[in-house]
């Protein structure tokens, strides 16, 4: 009997981390509760940014790292490498600036608005209820993401103009913070696709206001285009 008391003052003495939070298998229900409970307080976040695209006919893929803030309708994505490139939205207003040619875009999104919406900021706030009106939703499963643990939802747009740009689209949720790790868009009428990976999410991190406003250098040459 001495081995098993030892044994019981051993396992007694660990840490809570020593044991793993277990919880009954995930449900597309249980998934979708968890995003409406998190959608609620959500402002924004900043995080890093990492988006691949692979075109496969040619087998050819090229990777491009940045930043990312966003609040409620702004956004500001800086793109560094391997060239700096910055897209700016505020509302319907958006920007796109290529230092290298020293020209900045100007679009306003108008009807298209609900298209950017659902590309751009896929999964950060949406709730349950948000995602299921725009889209067939599938739970893939419990898939790891760099060593973190992620549920995997598969989604396919409702919309038939969405559909038209993107056939399908892959959705990795980090258990942690219901934030995406990583999302997989798949282009219609191709097998290409790109992917973005997030890191060093922070959510409803306080972000200066004027990070939002389009500011650029001097002799910046604008280019509008239509609506």
């Amino acid at each position: 009997m001495r081995w098993v008391l030892i044994t019981v003052l051993a396992v007694l003495s660990l840490p809570p981390t020593a044991f793993p939070e277990s919880h009954a298998p995930w449900t597309l229900e249980s998934v979708l509760h968890e995003l409406d409970v998190r959608a609620n307080g959500f402002k924004g976040f900043t995080a890093d940014i990492e988006r691949t695209k692979v075109t496969v006919v040619v087998n050819d893929k090229s990777t491009e790292t940045g930043t990312i803030a966003v609040r409620g309708d702004k956004m500001r994505l800086e793109m560094t490498k391997p060239d700096s490139r910055t897209i700016l939205r505020d509302g319907d207003d958006f920007y796109i600036y290529t230092p290298g040619l020293k020209r900045v875009e100007e679009y306003n999104l108008g009807g298209k608005r609900q298209m950017v919406d659902s590309f751009v900021l896929l999964g950060f706030g949406n709730s349950g209820k948000d995602l299921q009106s725009q889209y067939s939703l599938t739970l893939v499963g419990e898939s790891p993401i760099n060593d973190r643990k992620a549920v995997e939802l598969e989604l396919t747009p409702k919309s038939n103009d969405v559909r038209q740009q993107i056939a399908k689209i892959d959705l990795w949720l980090d258990e942690s913070n219901w934030l995406p790790i990583q999302q997989q868009f798949f282009e219609a009428g191709t097998d290409d696709y790109f992917i973005i990976h997030y890191t060093n999410i922070v959510r409803n991190a306080r972000i200066d206001e004027n990070t939002f406003k389009p500011k650029w250098p001097k002799g910046t040459q604008r280019l509008k285009h239509p609506s």
